[in-house]
């Protein structure tokens, strides 16, 4: 993600020597087309249909009306998840607000961008329990990297700036702004750019250059290295630097659920998906190495199981944005904090300087792993085509250059396997939080992202009934997506 998506901001013509006065609700529509925002996500109500006079007027912006506001944070959600920009949702108070919650965390846990803008009651009104009211503030703190209350029109541009800014640097992630209604209705001087300030608020990028040494030389020391490759790789849009320092090392790549395609499957270094749905030579790659080279991933549970018993001769570089999740499950013998699409050019080049590992007995063990243990499905018996294979040639006929959203199950899984991933922002599901029925909204928000690419839903008959009311929005909105519904019947 840009670290300067508020300073690109152009600012507004000058007609005249005077700053405009607009309403809040004005403002907002104005902020996000100065933002460069093309396209937002929303369902309207009382408390914020002051804003959508302005958004039906404007030229630049598109609305798309969901039938339910989680579908509008799934939509954002696969629209940033295909683009790599900030996704919008809109909603109003109270139950419009709540119906956000879930997509919200969704994203938080997926290290997503998305900036959600809720109306608020009254400020005169709120503590009261008024009519639709929600403290969706507190709510979403937990869940947001930042939530904001606005209950001045002045201060609309800034909240909305910062909103994009915050979400898109850093660690990716959701953000809320929610603006009362009296703040939506009174004027204000319209000043932009306007004065962001984030105090505390300062994500490292660049490495510690003795850290970067200093895993250099735990690499060329390593006998059984692994690239343990995480969603962050595909966040920091990395994937050509991970593919040069993985061929730099020669090590072997298992890619995470949330990170499918940041390093292609037709790649002679790819081992597949490590964890309790993964491939044979993945899992027994992280479990018997001696180094791991966690990059941008967090060392779930679904990928370690019992943390204890993981990979427990491995030495760990661990490399991630976040400090936070460093060390917090797996003690760091090598802890990097930064950006990854820098930390790996660093890597790379410090790794240029040291003698590479001979690691042929290494990989001798893993291919024999590949024969012994290919992915595969059982036969079915009755005639019928089985679920893998469907999916398999839905990838196939498909190709690279398609869009796969999923909901969660075993049709998830079987679609994180059974496609041949060769690019990053080609996958899209709910990894952290499995929240059933994000495939159908997702992939509508992606193909208004991507509108010439193919998309497909790959959603299982349970999931499909959660959120499938988004396909009248994809009709009504000519979104053409494709759905395939995998019916376990379960």
């Amino acid at each position: 993600m840009s670290s300067d998506t508020v300073a690109a901001v152009p600012r507004p013509p000058a007609g005249g020597a005077s700053t405009p006065l607009l309403t809040g609700a004005q403002a907002v529509v104005r902020s996000l087309e100065l933002l460069g925002v093309t396209d937002v996500f929303g369902l309207p109500g009382g408390a914020i249909i002051e804003v959508y006079d302005p958004l039906m007027d404007s030229t630049d912006l598109r609305h798309i009306l969901v039938r339910h506001e989680q579908g509008a944070g799934h939509a954002a959600e696969g629209y940033a998840a295909a683009s790599g920009r900030v996704g919008v949702a809109i909603a109003t108070s109270g139950p419009g607000a709540t119906n956000l919650v879930t997509a919200i965390a969704d994203a938080y846990m997926d290290s997503m961008p998305i900036v959600c803008i809720t109306g608020q009651v009254y400020s005169t009104l709120m503590g009261t329990d008024a009519f639709q009211e929600a403290d969706i503030v507190g709510i979403t703190m937990p869940i947001t990297k930042h939530s904001f209350l606005v209950k001045d029109p002045a201060e609309i541009p800034g909240a909305i700036a910062a909103a994009f800014e915050i979400a898109s640097t850093g660690r990716p992630g959701p953000v809320l702004v929610d603006i009362t209604k009296d703040a939506q209705q009174a004027k204000a001087p319209f000043i932009w750019p306007p004065k962001v300030d984030l105090p505390g608020y300062r994500p490292v990028t660049k490495a510690h250059g003795k850290q970067i040494q200093a895993a250099a030389q735990l690499i060329s020391e390593a006998k059984k290295p692994v690239l343990y490759v995480g969603g962050g790789v595909v966040r920091a849009g990395a994937a050509a630097e991970l593919r040069r320092f993985a061929e730099a090392t020669g090590a072997p790549v298992v890619t995470t659920l949330m990170a499918r395609g940041a390093f292609p499957d037709s790649h002679p270094q790819q081992l597949g998906m490590p964890g309790m749905h993964g491939t044979v030579p993945a899992v027994l790659a992280l479990q018997e190495s001696d180094l791991l080279i966690a990059l941008g991933a967090r060392f779930d549970d679904r990928v370690t199981g019992k943390a204890a018993l993981f990979a427990p001769d491995a030495k760990v570089i661990h490399v991630d944005i976040d400090p936070a999740e460093i060390g917090k499950i797996r003690a760091a013998d090598v802890p990097i904090v930064g950006d990854l699409k820098d930390v790996l050019v660093d890597l790379d080049a410090a790794f240029a300087g040291v003698e590479g590992p001979d690691i042929s007995e290494w990989w001798s063990y893993l291919d024999g792993l590949r024969t012994e243990f290919p992915l595969g499905y059982a036969p079915t018996t009755d005639g019928l085509m089985s679920p893998q294979h469907v999916i398999q040639r839905i990838g196939e006929i498909t190709g690279p250059e398609g869009v796969f959203a999923s909901g969660v199950g075993q049709h998830q899984m079987w679609a994180a396997q059974f496609i041949g991933y060769e690019r990053p922002n080609a996958w899209l599901n709910s990894g952290g939080a499995g929240t059933m029925g994000y495939a159908v909204p997702a992939a509508m928000g992606a193909k208004v992202a991507q509108p010439d690419r193919a998309v497909w839903a790959i959603d299982g008959d349970g999931c499909f009934q959660m959120t499938n009311q988004e396909l009248a929005t994809c009709a009504i909105n000519n979104i053409p997506i494709k759905v395939a519904i995998i019916n376990n019947s379960s």
